[in-house]
């Protein structure tokens, strides 16, 4: 674990020159915003687009490192500073990810005591804060392994305070800490305790009451709310996310091309509105538009499914199976999903990928589409070793050792279908970085290499999901 951390360590050092993507300028403005204005403007600001919308928490954290900032570079803490990337806050920022990630380290030393070495190298590392929430997040699991339930429920609220991306997993913490902390005694008796509830209940409402608080005092909680929800972006990322949506999407552009053949009328506004990287209302030319109650609706139905068998059964490994199928409902059929968001199933899934072939062999499928979808956010051409190199490492290391770890032989892990799939993705590679280039010219259908990997990616996650369903289901 210790020679894992350290070699992540110096890999993140020796990309600290590399890419910066637009997170580095959103977490600058943030630190600005927190540390040159009163509380009551953090969620009003909005000089930069980059305005500040995660939780309290993570407002009070940039405020933290913000006053460390203010010895190296003053300069990257005004508000109208931006776009401001001098060297010292470059070293700055990635350094404090690099620091903050010792909360991760600590969460899987604590995690390999508990549940063994050979499933945290499943673990991926992140350039970004979200490796420090990451940490907080398995710091829960592990006290739900522990049957700690109650520290696992403050943790999640806390981590629900720094980032609510998390409530994606929420629904299976509700259910599994109402069933199995709440309730007492052997199954056949299955006794409420109302002084549980109210423990557990008090300590969540308490810390909530912490990070919203001020914000409720000054009269902002709508204001912080439109922020953390802004429905009004539309269905898919600029990037679709390599979703059901994604699917949906493409299918879409299909209708148009046979709209167009057979002569039907189209809405021109809505040809053009999934392909400009626009952040608005999505349009469909030909297939129904979707609102936002849709996804909800869908997304609460696929989530029903999953809870009542950890309704039926609370036990730990349903726990985590619910864990992740909820956050994959949410990434699969959610509203405006980022394609980053892959990640918190990827993270949870990981930790049961040895638990069975099944899962290794979802594992397997799933960590390739996802990483994969992942690539054009590192779109420089001189970052295209570093990212094929890393991940052929990961894959060359990490599955074989799962396997070895469980004594299962990797030659018939994956059926026929399964290994075509996986070596389009070579093929894919190979026509998004170069074959696209040289056919259409760098400024031709720029969207056409991010519609393809999209789709590609998520035929690869969904048909993972639908397997990780079925296995769950059936269990």
């Amino acid at each position: 674990m210790r020679d894992l951390f350290i070699v992540s360590t110096f890999i993140k050092l020796l990309l600290i020159p590399a890419y910066r993507s637009t997170d580095f300028e959103v977490h600058r403005n943030w630190l600005a915003i927190t540390h040159s204005l009163p509380i009551d403007k953090w969620y009003i600001e909005n000089t930069s687009e980059w305005t500040l919308d995660y939780p309290p928490f993570f407002a009070w954290f940039e405020k933290t490192l913000s006053m460390f900032a203010a010895f190296v570079d003053p300069e990257m803490l005004k508000v109208d500073n931006l776009g401001y990337a001098s060297t010292e806050t470059i070293l700055f920022q990635r350094l404090t990810v690099i620091v903050s990630e010792l909360v991760l380290y600590f969460a899987l030393v604590r995690y390999a005591k508990y549940f063994g070495n050979k499933m945290t190298e499943s673990i991926h590392i992140h350039f970004q804060y979200n490796g420090f929430l990451y940490g907080i997040l398995i710091l829960s699991i592990v006290e739900a392994k522990r049957n700690n339930l109650l520290a696992s429920g403050i943790l999640f609220a806390i981590l629900l305070n720094f980032k609510h991306i998390y409530l994606y997993m929420a629904p299976a913490y509700f259910v599994y800490l109402l069933k199995a902390y709440c309730f007492t005694g052997q199954a056949h008796e299955n006794r409420f305790s109302i002084q549980r509830l109210i423990a557990l209940g008090g300590s969540v409402i308490a810390i909530f009451g912490i990070s919203f608080g001020p914000f409720i005092y000054l009269g902002q909680l709508p204001a912080v709310f439109q922020r953390l929800f802004p429905f009004t972006r539309g269905l898919c990322h600029a990037y679709w996310a390599p979703n059901f949506w994604a699917l949906y999407a493409g299918a879409d552009r299909v209708c148009i091309i046979l709209a167009k053949r057979f002569g039907w009328s189209l809405n021109q506004e809505a040809i053009t509105s999934m392909t400009r990287g626009y952040v608005g209302d999505t349009q469909f030319a030909v297939l129904p538009t979707v609102e936002a109650l849709h996804t909800m609706l869908i997304t609460v139905l696929v989530q029903l499914v999953v809870l009542q068998k950890l309704w039926r059964k609370p036990t730990f490994d349903n726990f985590l199976s619910s864990l992740t199928l909820c956050t994959f409902a949410s990434y699969l059929f959610g509203w405006h999903v980022h394609e980053k968001a892959i990640m918190i199933v990827l993270i949870p899934y990981g930790l049961m990928a040895s638990n069975s072939k099944v899962n290794l062999r979802v594992f397997g499928i799933l960590s390739a589409a996802g990483i994969f979808s992942l690539y054009p956010l590192l779109f420089r051409s001189t970052e295209t070793p570093i990212k094929i190199t890393l991940t052929l490492l990961w894959f060359c290391a990490i599955i074989p050792g799962l396997a070895y770890s469980m004594k299962t032989p990797l030659k018939n892990l994956l059926s026929t279908i399964e290994e075509n799939y996986l070596m389009g993705l070579l093929v894919l590679q190979l026509y998004t970085g170069f074959i696209h280039d040289i056919v259409f010219g760098q400024n031709n259908l720029q969207f056409l290499p991010l519609m393809i990997t999209s789709l590609y990616c998520s035929v690869g996650i969904v048909y993972g999901w639908a397997l990780f369903m079925i296995n769950y289901l059936s269990g």
